[in-house]
């Protein structure tokens, strides 16, 4: 009986093809190890590790670059606060600090401010000491004007080093000169006489640009400078931004 079994066993028993192994071929090591969770992660480390080495190797044979300068950026520090601005080829230096702002006169204290800056927070008094009359329309100030009291010209200063990026002459504001600095602000300097500067000349703080004259919006005003500064398409009140 016992015989007749194992027969049975064997007539059920699949065929092997002739030259089949009888028994399968055991996987690759590569194959095994890529099968593990953590053999990917472990692959992206290590590549990562290499390229972040090469990365070190290459600055260093470099000179030490940082990427800041390579993309055009320098940093300077005015107190506790570290500012990041554009280094314009075309704008001077400022050797690593950030210039701030003079007046644009010699002496402030021998001129009074004739318009001042119309603030929308100011109170409707100062509003309306800040609204220029031209025909018959009302205009803001922009800026500020400054004047002698005996009605007399005064040299006009760059507020800061920059370069002159318009020189123009208009009926309506006179004389006006523009000059762009390396913070981007822009200094703009109107109502102006003897202009002593050209489009594209460089120009540091303190240089005299031209003198006070007229124009014709504000005529009753007399001699002045009507002084601006602006913020991309913004402007800004100067008087926060000049010293005390």
């Amino acid at each position: 009986m016992k015989d007749n079994q194992d027969k049975e066993t064997r007539l059920h028993e699949t065929p092997q093809t002739p030259g089949e192994h009888k028994t399968a071929k055991p996987a690759s090591a590569w194959k095994r190890l890529l099968a593990k969770k953590w053999a990917y992660p472990a692959i992206y480390m290590a590549a990562a590790a290499i390229i972040i080495s090469l990365m070190w190797l290459y600055q260093g044979a470099d000179g030490g670059k940082t990427p800041g300068k390579d993309l055009g950026l320098q940093t300077g520090k005015t107190g506790q606060e570290t500012v990041q601005k554009n280094n314009d080829p075309d704008a001077l230096p400022v050797n690593g600090t950030v210039e701030q702002m003079r007046w644009p006169v010699t002496d402030p204290s021998e001129l009074n401010t004739a318009m001042s800056y119309y603030d929308n927070a100011a109170g409707p008094e100062e509003k309306a000491a800040a609204i220029i009359q031209y025909g018959d329309t009302s205009y803001p100030s922009t800026g500020i004007d400054l004047v002698r009291e005996d009605n007399q010209t005064f040299d006009v200063l760059a507020a800061k080093s920059g370069k002159v990026t318009a020189v123009e002459q208009s009926p309506v504001v006179g004389n006006l000169v523009e000059i762009t600095h390396a913070d981007g602000l822009v200094t703009v300097y109107q109502s102006l006489d003897e202009v002593k500067v050209a489009k594209d000349a460089e120009v540091k703080a303190g240089d005299v640009i031209a003198k006070a004259g007229r124009n014709d919006m504000e005529k009753d005003v007399g001699v002045h400078l009507h002084f601006e500064v602006r913020d991309g398409e913004n402007t800004v009140n100067p008087t926060s931004l000049l010293p005390k």
